[in-house]
């Protein structure tokens, strides 16, 4: 066959093409080589006529004369001669070609030839599935361990050979091959791979800034997804890929912000001498672990240690360490921060060497009990350093693993398996867990699982029925724990540079015990409603704070519902009115002051059950003895303090906010009535001249006297069930004033009055409409960060 040319017209692409159709007339596009399902094998010498010993495939010759590839078109294969202005062209033409095909590729071999000055002169370009994985030794000798690899030995390839002809270098294919052993991907699969997840420099700028501001990996993604209009998931990199980028980041200055971070702790040390920290330096004289802790943390501890949460799920993305938080209960119920520890490995020596370090800032003082995540590290660690601890794993960190393990081995039977071991979990007796643990793996024939074999093992620390007879303060309870994880997450978005972690994890804290203190002023001119009508119930409106409290008056709206049938001398059985048999067991000695329950919710909550309760109620007791009322849930001055404030600053900061709550109260009651209000301002009128006559001379700011009253002589409002209020005592003892029921308002003329729009201020959220005692944020007792717009 022979085809003419007509070279009257000067058109460089179209001779270009008669070219390529001349001498490659039937070169098949990439949809045709994968519909049809061939293989593609051809290979030539570097010089057109021999091979070298590990060539393989068949050779087919190629004219000199073939084009040079400058583009990167999907719709062409590449072949034998096909020829590139240079190596990172072919690169691209092939990393094109193996995308659209479904896999990447990878620079494989180099071989430079015809002496040193010529450099490199042929280059290979590999599946990424090429070879296979190789042990290598670390720095200290050590085999690697065993990881997984995606290498298969596959044989797909190109190579390329540096050629100079006319003095013009090119790069000409001399083999190819398209032959694979593993299944190639899909195109929505295929974006994943490592080798397509690439992040511009101007995303890398915006990522480094994102974390900067503090703002986690997720939080990145999102933002980046809505300004670049891209539907969820489908940005051109993973996650994975953006905390590799901020461990290359960490990388650059991780010597000098590690240092500044020690220096940093040192200049808080030198302003605070109570503010503790400590750090451990490694062989290579770099920072490994660094843990620290406030005054007002050490306070805490002291007060509300007895059981606390140590979190080490989560790490700083930037540096790519181990974060470490301890956490508490109040009495009031709110999260309390007691340390925070940074560590490099995550293994027992440094759960150790942390814990160590901790106790040793808490004077040697160990919890009695102590929640973590399923980490067997952290266990033996524990063990070691807290023996006498009653150690527990979170059931949420445990619960969060079942559908990867038992999704797809129980299939449509999954969900009922689970709340069957929901029922489990939550049983009261030992002998019921154990009788229905085995009734449930036998049900579902899980008896070779080794997971379940590993939590039936692990038993002691996550079944509830095991951990009753400890104290736990409620931490364990999904109350507590959404409470606890939005504190953590707010000290989680505080990271930014390592060295200003400390002051800004201080923020935090400091943050958190303004809103704390500002709720509890709340909740001490609110008034505490009387459900009953029990003395038990009054009696302990006046000892225990809101939170203890409301537990309390929980379980005696509920003690009426329960039958007391006395079965012995001192001893009873409670079971609920619908029931027949069972109950719980109740053994109340009145000389000795003792009372117990089979439920052991006292020992585990401090709280007093149901079954109790209704013992006492029925037998004549109308006051809970002192030592069921603990000390830990009474009404104490136990506000937390700021980590970097003296202790009369403290105080001036204690007055001002109770004088925004004073102030608030009486705005909410003066505007109920014309002549309330008439009264209110004549008395603030008054109030604020005689402010004024004050010399400030002659005063300093700790020196004011301020009428007002202080935490020891403020007594909670109760209000019985038929509305009426009695008194509490406000600044002197003796000067009381009481507070009827407030009217309702009447209607004048016929017409009702409406209510002016009132702004919400003191110690809440700032929003009209509402006061501070009708606060839907400052009367949450979930009360976190989210809710006040902190994140």
């Amino acid at each position: 066959m022979m085809m003419v040319l007509n070279l009257k017209q000067p058109c460089l692409p179209q001779f270009f093409a008669a070219i390529k159709v001349l001498y490659f007339p039937f070169q098949p596009s990439i949809k045709e080589i994968m519909s049809e399902g061939t293989s593609v094998v051809m290979e030539s010498s570097e010089n057109g006529t021999d091979l070298s010993q590990d060539d393989i495939g068949t050779i087919e010759g190629t004219p000199d004369n073939t084009i040079l590839s400058r583009q990167t078109s999907v719709n062409l294969v590449p072949f034998i001669g096909q020829r590139f202005i240079s190596q990172e062209a072919a690169y691209e033409f092939y990393c094109s070609f193996a995308k659209q095909c479904g896999f990447s590729i990878r620079r494989h071999r180099t071989r430079g030839k015809d002496g040193v000055g010529r450099g490199v002169t042929r280059r290979d370009f590999a599946c990424h599935r090429g070879g296979y994985p190789q042990m290598k030794p670390s720095e200290d000798g050590k085999m690697q361990r065993n990881r997984k690899s995606s290498r298969c030995g596959c044989q797909a390839y190109m190579r390329i050979v540096k050629r100079a002809d006319f003095e013009v270098p090119e790069w000409r294919v001399t083999g190819f091959s398209n032959i694979h052993n593993h299944e190639l991907l899909k195109p929505q699969e295929v974006r994943l791979l490592p080798a397509y997840c690439t992040i511009s420099p101007d995303d890398k700028i915006r990522i480094c800034m994102f974390a900067k501001a503090g703002m986690s990996v997720r939080q990145m993604l999102r933002l980046l997804e809505l300004e670049k209009g891209v539907k969820l998931g489908c940005l051109p990199f993973t996650e994975i890929d953006v905390r590799n980028l901020l461990q290359s980041f960490r990388n650059v200055d991780k010597d000098s912000d590690s240092i500044d971070l020690i220096a940093m702790c040192k200049k808080l040390k030198d302003e605070n001498p109570n503010f503790k920290y400590d750090f451990k330096i490694d062989r290579h004289n770099r920072l490994e672990h660094i843990a620290w802790t406030y005054a007002s943390s050490v306070q805490l501890y002291e007060a509300f240690g007895d059981a606390m949460v140590f979190d080490t799920t989560h790490r700083l993305d930037a540096y790519d360490m181990l974060l470490g938080i301890w956490l508490g209960v109040d009495n009031h119920g709110m999260t309390c921060f007691f340390g925070c520890v940074l560590l490099q490995d995550e293994n027992m020596q440094s759960f150790s060497w942390a814990l160590k370090t901790f106790l040793g800032f808490m004077k040697r003082k160990a919890s009695q009990t102590i929640l973590t995540d399923h980490n067997m590290w952290l266990k033996e660690a524990i063990s070691i350093e807290m023996p006498e601890t009653k150690h527990a794993f979170c059931i949420w960190h445990i619960v969060a693993k079942f559908s990867d393990w038992f999704s797809v081995l129980l299939g449509s039977r999954y969900d009922d398996w689970k709340a069957e071991f929901y029922r489990l979990y939550n049983l009261e007796s030992v002998e019921d867990f154990e009788l229905g643990w085995r009734e449930m793996v036998n049900k579902y024939g899980l008896n070779a699982n080794k997971h379940i074999a590993s939590l039936y093992a692990l038993r002691t620390v996550w079944v509830l029925s095991f951990l009753r007879l400890y104290f736990f303060a409620g931490i364990m309870s999904t109350c507590q724990s959404e409470s606890i994880n939005a504190f953590i997450q707010r000290v989680l978005s505080a990271q930014s540079q390592l060295d200003r972690f400390v002051e800004q994890v201080a923020e935090v804290v400091d943050f958190n015990d303004r809103v704390g203190a500002k709720q509890k002023m709340q909740w001490k001119l609110q008034k505490m409603i009387l459900k009953t009508g029990s003395p038990i119930e009054s009696h302990a409106a006046t000892l225990l704070t809101p939170y203890a409290f409301g537990k309390l008056q929980d379980e005696l709206v509920l003690a009426p519902q329960y039958a007391s049938l006395p079965i012995d001398e001192g001893c009873f059985q409670v079971r609920h009115h619908t029931q027949m048999d069972g109950g719980c067991k109740v053994i109340w000695a009145p000389c000795q002051g003792h009372i117990s329950c089979s439920c052991h919710q006292f020992e585990f909550s401090g709280i007093l059950c149901r079954h109790v309760l209704r013992v006492l109620s029925t037998n004549n007791c109308f006051h809970i003895p002192d030592q069921y009322l603990p000390t830990r849930w009474r009404v104490v001055n136990s506000s937390s303090t700021n980590p970097f404030q003296t202790a009369s600053t403290r105080e001036h900061s204690e007055k001002i906010q109770l004088l925004e709550s004073m102030a608030s109260t009486l705005i909410t009651e003066s505007i109920e009535m014309e002549e309330r209000l008439d009264v209110a301002c004549e008395q603030i009128a008054i109030a604020l001249s005689r402010v004024k006559e004050l010399s400030r001379s002659t005063h300093g700011m700790n020196e004011i006297s301020y009428n007002c009253p202080s935490d020891s002589l403020i007594l909670p409002e109760v209000e019985d069930a038929d509305g009426i209020v009695r008194s509490f005592t406000i600044g002197h003892p003796h000067d009381s004033i009481t507070l009827g029921k407030i009217k309702e308002r009447r209607p004048k003329d016929g017409t009702e009055i409406t209510r002016k729009r009132r702004h919400c201020s003191g110690p809440c959220c700032g929003h009209f409409g509402h006061d501070g005692s009708a606060c839907s944020i400052m009367g949450d007792d979930d009360l976190h960060g989210d809710a006040l717009g902190y994140l």
